[in-house]
């Protein structure tokens, strides 16, 4: 298998900006449906798709046991969500008349209010602390709603857009890629997980069973990439319960079939009708390119998804600069 040989595209988003960079704190940009033009035109959304689609080829036909470079800035950032993992134990959900949305996670969701900014402050290093306010904003916003004890595919973007700001800042570098998603996104998912279980989290914008999944799509994506050009797992494989057990420590898109199993009942094809039909795809790479298009139509041009987004330096709302 020749790994180490794939070369990452280049990519703008991994520049260190000038130190004399004014940095803001990230507000709403997209109040309207017709705004939506505004952001598929806007530098925040290149960079995005540009940043997602870059790590999806930087963890191509890589398994998660795959031995990658860990650097200073991935330890912080576990270290980071580690904390956000034991606050969870420290908050237990408590007694109350309604199964789903346990109040206790708004307990939980104001220490990470709280403490947003010192959290990232020690990823970051003391000479970038000018960009730490902007920063924390999209940890905020990564981890669900407080209001409305839900979580979705637009936090789950707030959290790619955190780690897309820590490259833009230099803190994050092209090397770290695979770092990035084996390391700090499986961890990030693996609280995630926790938060939804202890909480009874309600999914944000569900479509049921007409939607890739309740929470997730990001790992749905690089998860399929690790798989292409897999000697003898095939996409018709996720849906056989052997297959999953034996694999699902090497590849995130195993992972995820096996929480969707752990959490609903029933026959799949009836609880997750979606990827029952991705399952009769007959390549890897097919599944991955659907996914992408389908990434971006559901998650990323949906009004209802984007409409919390927030714009920053950046990440800025103003259109792509060509250069």
């Amino acid at each position: 298998m020749a790994e180490g040989e794939r070369q990452p595209p280049p990519d703008s988003s991994e520049e260190t900006p000038p130190a004399t960079q004014n940095f803001i704190i990230p507000k709403k940009e997209i109040h309207t449906v017709p705004d939506m033009g505004k952001w598929k035109r806007s530098q925040a959304y290149a960079d995005y798709i540009g940043f997602i689609l870059t790590l999806n080829e930087g963890v191509k036909g890589k398994k998660l046991t795959f031995d990658y470079k860990i650097s200073e800035a991935i330890e912080k950032l576990v270290a980071l969500l580690n904390t956000l993992d034991r606050w969870i134990d420290e908050t237990p959900p408590v007694d109350q008349p309604s199964r789903f949305g346990n109040k206790a996670y708004r307990t939980w969701y104001a220490k990470l209010d709280q403490e947003a900014e010192n959290l990232v402050a020690t990823v970051v290093p003391a000479h970038l602390a000018a960009a730490v306010p902007e920063v924390a904003v999209y940890l905020k916003e990564a981890v669900g709603n407080s209001t409305r004890i839900d979580y979705g595919t637009g936090h789950e973007a707030a959290f790619a857009a955190f780690l897309c700001c820590l490259c833009k800042i230099g803190v994050l570098r092209v090397d770290d890629q695979v770092a990035i998603v084996f390391k700090v996104f499986d961890r990030y998912l693996e609280v995630m997980r926790k938060l939804q279980k202890t909480y009874r989290m309600e999914p944000a914008g569900s479509q049921g069973v007409w939607g890739l999944d309740d929470f997730q799509f990001l790992p749905f994506i690089w998860g399929s990439s690790q798989l292409i050009d897999h000697p003898h797992l095939e996409p018709r494989h996720f849906v056989d319960e052997k297959a999953v057990s034996e694999n699902h420590k090497d590849y995130m898109f195993l992972q995820c079939i096996l929480f969707i199993t752990e959490m609903k009942t029933g026959p799949f094809a009836e609880h997750s009708n979606q990827l029952w039909n991705i399952s009769a795809v007959p390549s890897w790479s097919k599944v991955n390119q659907g996914l992408i298009r389908m990434y971006k139509a559901e998650c990323l041009e949906k009004f209802p998804v984007i409409q919390h987004f927030k714009f920053g330096s950046l990440l800025p709302i103003h259109p792509v600069t060509s250069g």
